[in-house]
């Protein structure tokens, strides 16, 4: 089974930017996958919509960028938890860490 991180960012976001520096390493670090979204990239937002949608269905509520953490991204997927915003290094590594924890 995969779990991975799902980044579903915008081109236009500055905090999505800023998070990019970094957010791709925390991640592989903990040892899943990390797939990055942007939303003007109408393939790969396809692929991991019906993701998106099982958390916010009309989208009003997520963040700039929002994390999804699920297992099986393909395939049945299960979510596990989310970070939606921006945040320093060492908290967005805490918080992915925790609903790491909450999983097992």
């Amino acid at each position: 089974m995969t779990r991975a991180v799902i980044k579903f960012s915008s081109e236009d976001c500055g905090i999505c930017h800023k998070m990019s520096f970094y957010d791709q390493k925390v991640v592989e670090e903990l040892g899943l996958s990390f797939v990055d979204v942007k939303m003007q990239d109408t393939a790969t937002y396809r692929m991991y919509r019906k993701i998106l949608l099982a958390q916010y269905p009309d989208k009003a509520d997520m963040g700039w960028p929002t994390y999804i953490i699920c297992d099986s991204p393909e395939a049945e997927f299960k979510i596990l938890g989310e970070v939606k915003g921006g945040h320093p290094k060492g908290e967005f590594r805490s918080r992915l860490q925790a609903i790491l924890a909450e999983s097992n």
